[in-house]
């Protein structure tokens, strides 16, 4: 039976790996979001360095001598309306985007899986149950149930229920109630597609000989799930996950741009509210900033998703 299991489990690795060997875009893409991840992890640390150590980071120094200075040698994306360095303040959006990308499509990957597997293992009543609650958040308009969940949690209508939540993440993870509101939301809407995916290769999967003998043999339900099911709808998840990566940043932009997501931490979409008003006088390097270190972040992740997509099925037709 362990040697049927291990034939049928997805070899993830070797496949991600030999279907990259020969695609010189796809590497280079990887290596363009290894940069950010760096970067993000270097801002985190520098971030949480300057508060303990009770000191503005540089991101974050106003110096308003030097309001408005375009592009130069000295700020080398110009400064703000506070002549706070933009390119610094870039850089520091990049880890809220990497942050934002990672919790919460970690959230809706966690949901999706685990209700997706449930339902297409046990069926009956609880793939009924399961399969209501994905038509109910399919049915719903995605970015207005966002903006409007970011518009309780951020503003402060649901900081009584939520207090200790906010709270911890405040301290832990280096965030605000508005970011909390952005990882909630998009985690809560983002496990719908995977769930219905992976309900689906459930459904095939445990009717597989060495499943079966599982059973037979007495092997509670949940080890099964997560020792043969899950294994096998790993090549899913990791594909949802990259391309869920993209649009968290995207959907994290609008709503900050928005005034409903990150309060206090740099963001991108602060950067673009914030310059969009002295386009018309030709400051155009805030805005310019923001968009082009999104830009480059959320093609990588496409087109990675895109190459792991075609890596472990060649003919699908792309549900996600």
């Amino acid at each position: 039976m362990k040697s049927d299991a291990k034939k049928q489990r997805f070899p993830v690795i070797k496949e991600i790996v030999s279907g990259f060997i020969h695609d010189r875009w796809s590497c280079v893409c990887a290596v363009i979001i290894i940069i950010y991840l760096l970067v993000a992890a270097g801002m985190e640390a520098y971030t949480i360095y300057c508060r303990n150590m009770e000191i503005t980071p540089v991101y974050a120094a106003e110096n308003l001598d030097a309001r408005f200075s375009p592009p130069s040698t000295r700020f080398w994306m110009g400064t703000d309306y506070l002549g706070r360095d933009v390119f610094w303040r870039a850089m520091a959006g990049t880890a809220t985007a990497i942050k934002v990308g990672v919790i919460a499509s970690g959230i809706a990957c966690i949901l999706g899986v685990a209700l997706g597997a449930l339902a297409g293992y046990f069926g009956g009543t609880i793939d009924d149950i399961i399969n209501f609650l994905y038509s109910v958040f399919a049915a719903m308009p995605t970015l207005l149930f966002i903006l409007s969940f970011a518009l309780l949690v951020s503003k402060g209508f649901l900081a009584g229920d939520l207090t200790g939540v906010v709270n911890f993440m405040r301290d832990n993870l280096n965030t605000d109630p508005g970011m909390l509101a952005v990882y909630l939301a998009i985690g809560l809407t983002g496990w719908v597609t995977l769930c219905r995916v992976v309900r689906a290769e459930t459904l095939k999967l445990r009717e597989a000989g060495y499943i079966q003998a599982a059973k037979v043999a007495g092997v509670p339900a949940w080890k099964i799930i997560v020792r043969h099911i899950i294994p096998n709808v790993g090549h899913l998840i990791i594909i949802y996950f990259t391309l869920r990566f993209a649009y968290a940043i995207m959907t994290e932009v609008i709503v900050s741009y928005l005034g409903l997501g990150v309060q206090t931490a740099p963001s991108w979409g602060i950067m673009i509210s914030d310059g969009q008003e002295r386009l018309w006088r030709g400051i155009w390097w805030e805005v310019g900033a923001a968009t082009i270190f999104m830009f480059f972040l959320v093609l990588a992740l496409h087109t990675l998703g895109d190459k792991l997509r075609d890596i472990f099925d060649p003919r699908s037709e792309r549900n996600f």
